[in-house]
């Protein structure tokens, strides 16, 4: 079995695939997504998060994160990233931390910390 660890890797990953079938196989039916920037959205249960993932994907052509590091305690994981898409013919690059729980080799939940202003700026958004 994997560990915490690389799960949140392979996880984080996964969404280089443009695939949402291939990110939500890595979280459980009761996967819980909570965002703190003001403009994520969260939400509750695997079906709900994978009918959101196509648009999310698609309004972000080239997602990708980079695991910058990794800090692991038992089952809880903080993955310092880096995202990189193209939002608005514009490439950006935003820094955040995800705080994800793995519990049976599935993320039962994950909470991401990012920068919105940081992101609406590159995406010329906001002056």
């Amino acid at each position: 079995m994997s560990s915490p660890a690389d799960i949140c890797r392979r996880y984080l990953e996964s969404f280089a695939t443009g695939d949402p079938d291939v990110v939500a196989s890595f979280v459980s039916e009761d996967f819980i997504n909570e965002h703190t920037s003001a403009l994520g959205s969260g939400c509750q249960g695997k079906d709900e998060y994978r009918r959101r993932l196509p648009g999310f994907i698609a309004s972000m052509p080239g997602l990708s994160y980079e695991v910058e590091s990794q800090i692991t305690e038992g089952d809880q994981v903080a993955n310092a990233y880096t995202l990189r898409a193209r939002v608005n013919e514009r490439d950006i690059e935003v820094r955040g931390m995800m705080r994800i729980t793995v519990r049976d080799g599935l993320i039962t939940d994950r909470t991401d910390y990012w920068d919105s202003k940081s992101f609406l700026q590159q995406a010329g958004l906001e002056p």
